[in-house]
């Protein structure tokens, strides 16, 4: 799946918190329709079955997995798909975001592909992907390291049949995970001071192995990775200083249409005084292979700030599509990062000073980020609205991911005059649902009872979804009225 991922360490956030995002995207051709849900103990399987795959994998015995939150497929078909999460244990994790690899690395450890029964010869299962990450590893780790060692050990035994990157986060830390071929991974922790920007490439671009070979305090790799760089001359470093990104991943043509363009942006934005990023003595352009993987912001990073670099569509520059002004021949030229196929955004933000109960937030958009809202709701939780949870293959009304997607198309088409409702929209559902939870949070603070902590999250949840609700329905019939009135068939004098 094509996604961009942001990963914000604690330090470099407005509040201490740790922070990890991701947009889900869509392959082209297809949107994938989502649900917000809670995933309980009973309701995962002994043993694992891959749809993609056919692997099986058992699953830790009973008593060992925890609740998660999940945003998984809404048409059921092609697996779960769970996406993004957190446990009970206040860990969270997105996957997968899908990264590049080049033919050396993949001649010298190929993917795991599923084989299917042909003649006499019986089917050969594949490996793990991003169907199955989340609900193989998620319900059973209590730390973003353990989640990167749980993984690493199912990468080593099964093997995976995609490039992917991973992210894990507990309230102190946060760790990206690559895959390397079919079997072997690297991962990084993010640094507290500064964020990840990751757009559909491999990013690691440092990696020490003496600490991952050693204390771990920062990187970590699969048992014989130094080995299999050193067998199959992988490491390209003139000056011994190892790059990942040159090792294991592209520097294609195409990367610099679809992908460097949207890391230049959002460090751009988060930067724009560090480095020249335009004109003839630019530090870093659109097409620069190095750009740094993570940056110490010149400012403390918000939600906010998050939604909009994910939801951007290069404004400011002479590449947005929508823009009223520049040379047309520029307009669209890079793949944008809100994109007609998003299906989802899920931030998972990890408060400090707040109790664990109800540390955790998430917040979730629909669909087209360039023209949606994202909502905060309780992590720590049960059950979920059924506005976010029961969206069905169907166009509904009552399903929020559905009257995104409609906002988007509409406000889309009539740009010019739907997107104030939007903006509007935008910042009405965040003033409103942020003012809910900070009113849940202090009820929650004075609470004493753990029964009635854990009600008021679902109240709130819900609270919060009925307000979504209102103005989603109302910004629907603006928009509609917008485009309608652009009608082909359109006409100025009334019948009076």
């Amino acid at each position: 799946m094509a996604c961009t991922t942001i990963l914000v360490g604690k330090n470099a956030s407005y509040d201490g918190s740790t922070m990890i995002a991701r947009n889900d995207d869509s392959g082209s051709g297809h949107f994938t329709a989502k649900k917000f849900v809670v995933v309980k103990p009973e309701e995962l399987p002994a043993v694992y079955q891959s749809v993609i795959s056919h692997v099986q994998i058992p699953l830790p015995g009973a008593g060992q997995a925890m609740r998660m939150t999940a945003m998984r497929n809404a048409v059921a078909g092609k697996g779960i798909w769970a996406a993004s999460g957190v446990n009970a244990a206040n860990v969270g994790m997105t996957a997968t975001e899908t990264i590049t690899s080049n033919p050396r690395v993949l001649g010298a450890d190929p993917l795991v592909v599923y084989q299917p029964a042909k003649g006499e010869r019986p089917e050969v299962p594949g490996g793990i992907g991003e169907e199955d990450i989340v609900c193989l590893v998620l319900p059973y780790i209590r730390s973003a390291r353990e989640g990167v060692v749980r993984l690493g050990e199912l990468l080593r035994t099964y093997g995976t049949y995609e490039m992917n990157g991973i992210a894990f986060q507990d309230v102190n830390e946060i760790w990206w995970l690559e895959t390397i071929g079919g079997h072997h991974w690297i991962a990084r922790r993010v640094p507290d001071d500064s964020y990840v920007v990751m757009p559909n490439q491999l990013g690691i671009d440092s990696f020490d192995f003496a600490d991952a070979c050693g204390a771990q305090e920062n990187y970590m790799c699969s048992d014989d990775l130094k080995a299999f760089v050193d067998k199959h001359h992988l490491d390209l470093s003139l000056d011994g200083s190892f790059n990942p990104r040159d090792a294991f991943g592209s520097h294609d043509d195409a990367d610099h249409v679809y992908n460097t363009p949207r890391a230049w942006f959002m460090l751009r934005h988060l930067n724009p005084n560090t480095w020249v990023w335009e004109g003839p003595d630019a530090d870093y352009t659109p097409h620069s292979d190095d750009l740094p993987w993570c940056m110490v912001p010149e400012r403390k990073i918000t939600p906010e700030d998050v939604k909009y670099l994910l939801s951007s569509h290069y404004q400011g520059t002479p590449y947005d599509p929508y823009a009223a002004y520049g040379d047309p021949k520029s307009k669209g030229a890079y793949r944008t990062i809100g994109i007609n196929r998003n299906s989802f955004m899920a931030l998972t933000q990890m408060r400090p000073d707040l109790p664990e109960e109800f540390r955790t937030v998430e917040w979730i958009a629909y669909a087209s980020n360039a023209f949606n809202t994202m909502v905060p709701f309780y992590a720590n939780v049960d059950t979920t609205p059924a506005y976010l949870a029961c969206t069905t293959g169907e166009v509904s009304t009552e399903s929020f991911y559905w009257v995104s997607r409609m906002i988007a198309a509409m406000a889309d088409a009539a740009y010019g005059k739907s997107i104030f409702h939007v903006e509007r929209y935008e910042e009405g559902v965040l003033s409103a649902t942020r003012a809910l939870l900070n009113a849940y949070d202090e009820k929650q603070a004075q609470e004493a009872d753990p029964a009635r902590r854990a009600a008021l999250r679902t109240e709130a949840n819900e609270a919060i979804a009925r307000e979504l609700k209102a103005r989603a329905a109302d910004t629907l019939n603006k928009v509609l009225f917008e485009l309608s009135c652009n009608m082909k068939n359109a006409y100025s004098r009334s019948d009076a």
